[in-house]
């Protein structure tokens, strides 16, 4: 019979111990991180957080003698000027509506040009285009306004001037019709943001691996099938996160686009006031700035709340397009 080895049983090795974080420790091994996070943490703090103190005047009836501590509480009277005015359907009505549009605007156009751009042979083109395109993104609202009066002007604006007379039209007093400015805001905005959204839909795309194409190609797959199977679905994630911040902003207007572009024309104010100019102006005629504050408050709040929103609605749908 065969004898039978024994074996020594095994001991358990012991568990090792996890060690305790220390801060201190983990700060002298990692001070040099430390030091360079320093810049960007104090630009943090005193560009962003400690003018957050400035909320209580929203909550006051502020005045110099006194200053912002010393002012005596309103409560929420600062909020309630924007929903009792007369103005306030009107204002509300030209922000929400104005920027819902340019959400769609600036998913689309700039989206159909990144996807024409991409099937560019010529690379110098692509990018000479992406250049030519991303200019007016640089241009300040008020020397686009100019721009805009150089086209819309009654004597000397080029539409007037010469495309009109050549169509046999008779002259637009652009600044004192208001029934054409729900189409000029929308133009000017998306003409001068298409170059900005191109640019970031182009890195999107520009990202996504050939193999796709190549597969779907072999498969016998059209340009326009690509285009809808591979491009899109996987820049997906890239315009819902852009999307999402556009509506955290829905509640705030472009106040220079607003303001600036019209030229401050009475006869347009049912059509081209929006919070940020109705504030303003509200602002240069009482001269509170509690008021002024109380509606900056208000839309971040809304804008807040809409991002949360929107995030919860995509994370039903899809958890890996949500933004957190």
């Amino acid at each position: 019979m065969a004898q039978l080895k024994t074996v020594a049983p095994t001991m358990p090795q012991a568990i090792p111990k996890t060690r305790k974080f220390s801060l201190a420790a983990n700060f002298r091994k990692y001070w040099i991180f430390y030091l360079m996070m320093l810049p960007g943490i104090l630009l943090l703090v005193f560009n962003n957080y400690l003018p957050m103190f400035g909320i209580i005047i929203a909550f006051k009836t502020v005045n110099y003698t006194d200053g912002i501590l010393g002012s005596p509480w309103s409560g929420l009277s600062n909020f309630s000027y924007l929903f009792k005015t007369s103005d306030a359907w009107i204002i509300t009505r030209n922000t929400l509506a104005y920027n819902s549009l340019f959400i769609v605007l600036n998913l689309v156009i700039p989206l159909a040009f990144a996807l024409m751009l991409n099937e560019m042979k010529s690379r110098f083109m692509s990018k000479l285009h992406q250049t030519v395109m991303f200019l007016p993104y640089f241009l300040s609202m008020v020397v686009i306004s100019y721009l805009v009066f150089g086209f819309l002007s009654d004597e000397h604006g080029f539409m007037n001037g010469s495309l009109l007379p050549a169509l046999n039209i008779e002259p637009i007093r652009w600044y004192f019709t208001k029934e054409v400015w729900p189409y000029i805001l929308p133009l000017v905005n998306t003409w001068r943001g298409m170059g900005y959204y191109t640019v970031m839909y182009m890195a999107a795309i520009i990202g996504i691996d050939d193999e796709y194409y190549e597969a779907a190609t072999i498969d016998g797959a059209s340009k326009w099938q690509q285009m809808t199977s591979i491009t899109i679905p996987l820049i997906t994630p890239v315009l819902t996160i852009i999307t999402l911040l556009q509506i955290g902003r829905i509640f705030n207007a472009d106040f220079g686009l607003f303001f600036q572009v019209p030229r401050e024309s009475g006869v347009l104010f049912p059509v081209t006031n929006v919070i940020d100019t109705y504030v303003y102006r509200t602002f240069l005629t009482v001269g509170d700035i509690g008021l002024s504050s109380a509606a900056g408050l208000l839309q971040s709040i809304v804008g807040f709340v809409l991002v949360f929103f929107s995030n919860w609605i995509v994370r039903r749908f899809n958890r890996d397009n949500a933004l957190f």
